[in-house]
Order: C-alpha cells, then structure tokens, then sequence
C-alpha cells in the first residue's frame, strides 16, 4: 500500500482550488447562507474529544438552528439516549463542525466553529415544543461558513432513491452484538411509540 506522507506531496496530486472554492468561505454569515441555514432541518455535528471524534445527527421539525447573530449558531438539545458524547467532547474541546442539508438540495453548507454549552434559562425557552424545553443549547461561534461541492450528493443520488427496504433494523443489530441477549423483536416493536412520546 502506497501512503502519502507530506503536504507537499498531497497538494502535487490536485493542484490550485478554482476561485469559487477560494472566495466562498466567509467568517460570518451573508444574507444568503442564513437563509439556507433558516431552512436546514437536519445537519450533521462533528466534535472531537480525548477519546477521538464522534458525529451525530441533529434534526428538528422547524429550522434545526437559530441564528443569534451572524457569527452565531443556537442548537438545543432535545431528549436521546442520554449517551452524551458530543456534549462531553464540546465541554473538553469545543471544536466542532456542521453539515446542514435540506430535502432536495444537492448542496451542503458547512460551519466550522467553536461551541459551548449553556443552560440558560431565556436560550432555552427559545426552543419551547409543547411545553417542553431542552436541557441545553450548544452555543455555536462561527470560524468559517461555506457551500459545499455538490458532486457527492450528485453521486449518491441522495434525493432519488430509498433503499432502506434493505437494511436490518435497529433491534436486529443489538440482537446479533449480543448474540441474541438483548430482545431486538420487542425494542422494534415498542419504538414507534417510545419515540413519538420523547420527542422533545
């Protein structure tokens, strides 16, 4: 196996970035890349810790961020499985990057920043859902904001296609890690309505 151990030898291999990849990373937001991030439901979180990296999914049934200000990001923290270890990473190492996508679009706009996190009583009361607020928002500030190639979802064919028809469920996953200890049937079967009563 041939490994590429220089930077020198990586930027050989691909050459300048074209002025678009240049000129469209900014330190704040513009009008335009809010309103893409007002319209994102989903995004993808990325921290890094003493133990590594971890990232995790995010999404919500309005914008899954507010914007605070232009160099500003809120993200609450709605009930999961309590393992915590963005949150934990964030405490420890408040680097982070997020991927926002919208149903559709073929373009990722990409966030890199520093977060912490606060329980603020009038920053969580912004996410107030049917009574509830989170325990915390992750408070997002803003290094660098920029669009992302299409080419990847383009190949993916993200949008057009649904093969979940053929993947095994949740249950059954920790049904063969425990070589069938853990009751996966009965997890499948209780988790509709186990989500629909946690959701926020």
């Amino acid at each position: 196996m041939t490994w590429i151990t220089s930077i020198d030898e990586l930027e050989a291999m691909f050459g300048a970035p074209p002025e678009a990849a240049i000129v469209k990373v900014t330190r704040r937001l513009t009008p335009a890349y809010q309103r893409w991030i007002e319209t994102s439901r989903f995004c993808l979180l990325s921290s890094v810790g003493p133990e590594g990296t971890d990232g995790t999914p995010r999404g919500d049934d309005g914008p899954v961020v507010q914007v605070m200000d232009p160099g500003t990001l809120l993200m609450p923290d709605w009930r999961g499985n309590n393992r915590i270890d963005t949150l934990r990473n964030i405490v420890r190492d408040g680097r982070v990057s997020l991927a926002f996508f919208v149903p559709g679009s073929n373009t990722v706009i990409r966030v890199n920043g520093t977060a912490r996190l606060s329980t603020d009583p009038a920053l969580c009361g912004r996410f107030e859902q049917a009574g509830r607020n989170p325990r915390l928002v992750i408070v997002v500030a803003i290094a660098e904001v920029y669009g992302q190639c299409a080419r990847a979802l383009i190949r993916a064919g993200l949008w057009s296609r649904d093969d979940s028809d053929q993947l095994p469920s949740i249950g059954t996953i920790l049904s063969e890690i425990t070589e069938g200890a853990f009751n996966g049937a009965d997890y499948d079967r209780e988790w509709p309505a186990r989500a629909a009563a946690s959701m926020w």
